[in-house]
């Protein structure tokens, strides 16, 4: 028997997150590593479910607030070998690629600043990711306004010439 759940993470509008699976105590360590190394100045808070042994959640980051929101939203997921990160003064695009390259990491099922939903299913064991609701619905067909906006806003956050 198996209850499905939907946990929604609670972070501010302006704080982005990744949310992955591992597999080992070691992705603490390791994804750390990778953040500090990729964004200078990076601020984030970093949180790894542990599925076995004594079954903790594991906190690192460099930012006080972003490690607290990072715990206690993985306490609410509670799903074995799963992490999330909290990110500011950096975006995921930053530090994704090199997040997947870690050993450790089995996959990510999100990296956004939109609102998200995860949907969990329950069992007597323990807790698992089935997936994610990342944002909204969409609202329609992007028109040539649209195409400019995203065109002016890439450029003005730096990421296009």
């Amino acid at each position: 028997m198996f209850q499905i759940k939907i946990v929604k993470i609670n972070k501010p509008a302006e704080v982005n997150l990744i949310l992955g699976q591992s597999h080992f105590i070691k992705s603490v360590e390791d994804i750390y590593e990778v953040l500090v190394s990729q964004v200078p100045g990076i601020k984030f808070g970093l949180a790894f479910v542990e599925s076995s042994g004594a079954c903790k959640i594991r906190v690192e980051g460099t930012d006080p607030e972003l490690k607290n929101l990072a715990q206690d939203n993985a306490l609410e997921i509670g799903a074995g070998h799963s992490f999330i990160i909290f990110l500011r003064n950096a975006y995921p695009i930053n530090v994704l690629n090199a997040i997947k390259a870690v050993p450790e990491v089995c996959s990510i099922y999100c990296a956004t600043a939109n609102p998200v939903e995860v949907v969990v299913a329950d069992t007597d064991t323990g807790r698992g990711i089935l997936g994610v609701i990342d944002g909204l619905k969409p609202k329609g067909i992007e028109k040539q306004e649209d195409i400019s906006w995203r065109h002016d806003f890439l450029r003005k956050i730096g990421y296009k010439l």
